[in-house]
């Protein structure tokens, strides 16, 4: 093995980047089509998985190109909007919805029983939770990137549309911190920059619903964890969707189509924009040739068997290609090699500085 040089502090040098790209598949930046299972969004048992989420697809699910990208879910804090799967009654039942809320709650609060979601000062009783696929949003979402629309079941002139955003470039990037790591607000903006001065929404006139300024924001979001709970009477209230807390009002008479309804609101709108952050640590490390080091070859043909010289024009003016550093460990492993992109000529009248960069 050639003598090995060791590296000075100053030789080695850290830095961090943070890279942002399309969450959605194949870098799509705009997700315009969502496609749910037809199998998973069948809710005749009330202990089936489309029960308690539906997992949302950038393909049809009979396409091999389809990935699922997130899913949506929602939850009631005394378990309306889903069928009771237990053979207690009353407050004793269980049900997907319930179990689905007190879920989320324990995840942000750390406790699925004595802190309910509150939004701007307000307690509703059912949320709506977009879940962004752990594999789609790397390190975490990217503040100021939401770009949400939900539209609502009419259409041209008379049809509804909300869009919604976080509230960090608003609210100059402070957030509050929670178990699943920041927490801004959801808003009517976009990027990042909320329309209008408060977080309410001032509400709608809307198939008989009485508008209303005490519904609280719009929800949540929480980058670091790829999560989006919103607040379901604040969609309501914009006309958006009707859980089942006001149920035979349009057209959720079905407890179980609060998650078709939500999905709906979304596909209509063909308008979910949101990148994701990657950070990228790096480690250079700066291999110096100096003049007089490496100017002979480790290549056995290089000398005979006695160890003089093969060719004897080098003995006064040798000359080597570097093409390859080897990294070593404190006990003389290889942990890394790095190839140079084309031969570096080197001799006592040439130094040499190769940088090797280490991603990870």
């Amino acid at each position: 093995m050639p003598s090995l040089y060791p590296f000075n502090l100053a030789d080695i040098v850290q830095d961090t980047q943070k890279i942002a790209t399309s969450t959605w598949s194949n870098n799509t930046n705009n997700l315009t089509s969502s496609f749910t299972s037809s199998v998973q969004a069948d809710f005749s048992s009330p202990t089936s998985s489309g029960a308690f989420f539906l997992d949302i697809f950038n393909s049809p699910t009979s396409s091999t190109a389809g990935e699922v990208q997130y899913s949506i879910a929602y939850g009631h804090v005394n378990g309306s909007g889903s069928f009771n799967f237990t053979n207690d009654v009353g407050a004793k039942g269980k049900s997907a919805s319930g179990a689905t809320y007190a879920q989320y709650r324990n995840l942000i609060f750390g406790d699925d029983t004595i802190s309910n979601f509150s939004f701007d000062g307000f307690t509703p009783d059912d949320v709506y939770i977009i879940n962004v696929r752990r594999s789609r949003y790397r390190n975490g979402l990217k503040p100021g990137t939401l770009n949400l629309h939900l539209s609502g079941a009419n259409t041209g002139a008379d049809g509804i549309s909300i869009h919604l955003t976080d509230d960090s470039v608003s609210s100059t990037g402070s957030s509050t911190l929670t178990n699943l790591g920041r927490q801004f607000n959801l808003v009517s903006g976009a990027n990042g920059i909320m329309s209008g001065s408060t977080l309410t929404p001032a509400g709608i006139n809307f198939m008989g619903l009485t508008p209303t300024t005490t519904s609280g924001s719009y929800g949540h979001v929480y980058p670091d964890s790829g999560i989006i709970i919103l607040n379901a009477l604040a969609l309501s209230q914009s006309g958006m969707i009707l859980s089942n807390s006001i149920a035979s009002v349009g057209d959720n008479v079905s407890p179980d189509s609060n998650l078709q309804e939500f999905h709906h609101a979304i596909s209509r709108s063909a308008y979910f924009i949101v990148d994701s952050e990657e950070k990228i640590s790096s480690q250079y490390f700066f291999v110096r040739c100096r003049n007089n080091e490496f100017n002979y070859t480790t290549n056995p043909s290089f000398i005979d068997t006695t160890g003089n010289l093969n060719f004897t024009s080098m003995i006064d003016n040798p000359k080597t290609f570097i093409t390859t550093v080897g990294l070593y460990n404190n006990s003389g492993d290889l942990v890394a090699v790095a190839k140079t992109s084309q031969p570096i000529a080197k001799d006592f009248t040439k130094e040499s500085l190769i940088r090797v960069k280490l991603d990870y």
